[in-house]
């Protein structure tokens, strides 16, 4: 064995040897970039696994396909769909499926590479992976989008399965869409393979507990925050960046243990109240309207000023890249809940850190959701279903514990609580790359 090839070498490839896939522009690599940049900053902290850091930065497997769909009006239509595996060191691929109209194979790369993050700080038996076609789902119909998830689904029914990789829903994607892909990959293997998404109906395998898992999750994590800070939860002023699936639940579950939700953001607009606001009263409005302006005793603000809201905790449950440079500053909270993937720039990290504002980071904070999906892939598998309090419970117990024992890595070694997690996450999954070795 030559000293390249020596495990126990603990420097490593040179610093920044690794090249930039030629498939990404150089210049503009997209949402991939800032999570390249995560890697390098935790890399120092690896020790000898720092001979693997390598295995980080670079997806295992990428599936670009073509989707041809007849439309209701008789012509074809063409989407481009990607599912991307990032690691599957420690287990199956696991992540979600997005549609929209501004997915980009960079995006769905970032996002794979956060779940391999993701799951193993909360040390699931899982890899990552990600999926998205992009489309705006908001101009086809129903039918329309049926034969888009069914020919999706076999198009990469070549790398998905229950022991493989596990698809789940994400933005634009719902428990329909996994009845859907779930249908049309039975149907292809010959059998009723339940285990092979999660975030189903519940009558076709789905668990109790998973609509508001995410959103659960972030009020889990946060509370811990607040505790480890000093912040009391009865009054505390909430903003809460997006209002769907998981900003909701969030803002719906802080509100019940007494915190006080002084602003919501969606696409439509920016609502504020500084007497607070019921979020079932603003979903009911929502609902009813379209539109979260408007909403009764609230103030429409412009979307910018949102950032200068005075809270003491703020949640950004939207998009990636929504806190900046140009917006860090104006941030009024202490402590800040990422619900989305990747919503803070790393530039704006630093910022925010230098400012004393501590960020539970999303491959934390959004845990929740992956969890209770693999809570539901345990039940396919068993074929025995638990209880909703039995999945809170469980649920609750792992958020907490994880970020505990995160915190500590924090405290010790004096660095962000984002460093700490892909300090503990990265560990993992390369103790799992080294003890595996290469094949062949």
């Amino acid at each position: 064995m030559t000293a390249t090839q020596d495990p126990t070498n603990s420097t490593g490839p040179k610093s920044g040897a690794h090249a930039i896939p030629s498939y990404l522009d150089p210049n503009n690599i997209g949402p991939y970039e800032i999570y390249l940049e995560q890697v390098e900053r935790v890399t120092p902290y690896l020790g000898k696994l720092a001979y693997w850091a390598e295995t980080l930065k670079r997806p295992k497997r990428i599936l670009v396909v073509d989707v041809p769909i007849h439309l209701d009006d008789g012509t074809v239509a063409h989407f481009e769909g990607y599912r991307v595996q990032h690691n599957t060191s420690r287990g199956p691929a696991k992540g979600g499926v997005r549609y929209h109209q501004d997915v980009t194979l960079s995006e769905v790369m970032a996002l794979s590479a956060w779940m391999t993050v993701k799951n193993a700080a909360v040390n699931l038996p899982y890899g990552g992976g990600k999926g998205g076609i992009r489309i705006d789902p908001r101009k086809y119909s129903t039918g329309e989008l049926e034969r888009l998830t069914r020919r999706y689904t076999t198009e990469i029914g070549l790398i998905i399965g229950p022991e493989k990789d596990i698809p789940a829903p994400d933005v634009n994607t719902n428990p329909q869409t996994m009845a859907w892909m779930m249908d049309t990959y039975s149907m292809n293997v010959g059998r009723t393979a339940t285990g092979v998404v999660t975030g189903k109906p519940v009558s076709l395998g789905g668990s109790l507990g998973r609509g508001d898992a995410t959103g659960r999750g972030v009020f889990v994590t946060g509370a811990e925050a607040m505790k480890k800070l000093g912040m009391p939860m009865q009054g505390a002023r909430v903003a809460v960046q997006g209002f769907g699936n998981v900003g909701e639940a969030a803002a719906r579950i802080f509100h019940e243990h007494g915190a006080k939700i002084v602003a919501i953001q969606d696409v439509t607009g920016t609502v504020y109240s500084d007497a607070g606001i019921d979020p079932k009263a603003a979903l009911e409005h929502l609902r009813r309207t379209g539109k979260i302006t408007e909403l009764p005793g609230t103030e429409e603000i412009k979307r910018d000023e949102f950032w200068g809201v005075d809270c003491d905790v703020m949640i950004p449950a939207a998009l990636e890249k929504q806190i900046t440079l140009a917006n860090a500053g104006q941030i009024k909270a202490k402590l800040i809940v990422e619900g989305a993937n990747g919503p803070t720039i790393p530039a704006a990290d630093d910022l925010l850190a230098e400012r004393g504002v501590t960020v539970v980071p999303d491959v934390l904070a959004n845990a929740g959701g992956v969890t209770v999906s693999y809570f539901e892939w345990v039940q396919d598998f068993s074929s025995f279903f638990w209880t909703e309090d039995e999945i809170n419970k469980r649920l609750d117990r792992i958020m907490s514990e994880a970020f505990g024992s995160l915190w500590d890595v924090k405290e010790r070694h004096g660095v962000t609580l984002r460093t700490a997690v892909y300090i503990v996450a990265c560990t993992r999954v390369l103790e799992a790359r080294a003890l595996r070795g290469l094949y062949p």
